[in-house]
């Protein structure tokens, strides 16, 4: 049955405009494929919103936002406003864009196109067939406890990591039906050998499993979590971990494919989802039409399966991708030496021709 949605798009700065014009294709191809509307309306967010509005998150973009049913992000930032004021810069419009809309749970799938195994630094027998989803939470934690700053003259320096229940459940929650969905296995991270608020996590996780009893889950400390995806990356289903461990840990995941170019993310929990690539808006290559696209189109699979349940869209897009790097198209950031490379543009249309 054909179905309309409405999409917020901000495409950013630096890459963002240029990668967003190939994932917009994708998404219109994915419409026409199924039978299904995409009504994209852009708006200003980033560096390119203080330029033009002197805010990162300006009030119309909120509103465009709302009355829309996902929103569709490029990244943002560059060095261009590395001396604004902390509360204006770039990034300040992403934590103020989860705030409004409660997105508390970030998705960072860790996929290994079968294509790009020699991409990795790991061995093909370590990574071959990896496929991880990590939950992390995105609105608690250290980065958002009080008491913080720095104090006693500029002699000591405070940060609070806080959970209550009520934020573990809830993003506990999203990884076990994330998890049912997969090969139902969880691996909860935490420090609770040492920290009472891991404690506090673990317990609560424990406590809600219940209420998913297929699914197996599993514990690890941080540190051992950390060695583990480099070890043996393949143990791992859907991680879930709080704010500060999700970041590190994501980042390392990250690597383990290869390429920071190919790696999609969500941020979900609220009505409206938020989809954007990991990587940055790489200001150095912006204009030259060099940008791999690959990530901001599998971020559009991502929205296509997490905020409109349109799993059959997700699978024609990331399985698009996955043959146009099977017959060897090959951005920069993910070409070996010697090999023949193709711009942003021409990837977007091989991509697109698989869809």
């Amino acid at each position: 049955m054909a179905r309309k949605f409405k999409v917020a798009v901000l495409p950013g700065d630096g890459i963002g405009p240029e990668i967003m014009e190939q994932a917009l294709k994708a998404l219109d191809a994915v419409g026409e494929k199924f039978s299904h509307e995409f009504e994209a309306t852009e708006a200003l967010f980033g560096g390119i919103a203080i330029d033009k509005t002197g805010e990162p998150l300006p009030k119309e973009t909120i509103e465009i936002c709302k009355q829309s049913d996902a929103i569709l992000g490029g990244a943002v930032g560059g060095p261009k406003w590395d001396h604004v004021e902390q509360n204006l810069r770039p990034e300040a419009g992403l934590l103020a864009l989860r705030k409004q809309f409660g997105l508390f749970a970030n998705l960072r799938p860790v996929k290994l196109y079968p294509a790009l195994i020699d991409n990795s630094t790991l061995k093909k027998e370590v990574i071959g067939g990896m496929d991880i989803m990590i939950v992390r939470e995105l609105t608690g934690g250290i980065y958002f406890g009080q008491p913080k700053g720095i104090m006693e003259s500029g002699t000591k320096g405070i940060n609070t990591m806080v959970y209550t229940v009520e934020e573990v459940e809830r993003v506990a929650k999203v990884a076990f039906e994330i998890a049912l969905k997969r090969k139902k296995k969880l691996c909860s991270v935490d420090k609770s050998n040492v920290l009472e608020v891991s404690r506090l996590w673990r317990n609560t996780v424990e406590k809600l499993a219940k209420q998913f009893p297929e699914v197996e889950l599993s514990h690890l400390y941080v540190d051992n979590a950390a060695m583990q995806l480099v070890r043996n990356p393949r143990q791992f289903d859907v991680i879930v971990t709080g704010n500060m461990f999700g970041d590190i840990l994501s980042d390392e995941a990250s690597m383990l494919s290869g390429s920071l170019g190919m790696l999609p993310s969500a941020a979900i929990g609220g009505k409206i989802g938020f989809f954007e690539p990991v990587h940055g808006s790489a200001p150095d290559i912006a204009g030259q039409g060099k940008a791999n696209p690959c990530a901001m189109v599998c971020s559009v699979g991502m929205m296509l399966k997490y905020a409109f349940d349109l799993n059959e869209g997700h699978k024609a897009v990331d399985n698009a991708v996955s043959t146009a790097l099977a017959k060897g198209f090959r951005c920069a950031d993910i070409a070996k030496p010697g090999e023949k490379t193709v711009g942003t543009r021409e990837m977007g249309q091989a991509i697109l021709k698989e869809i």
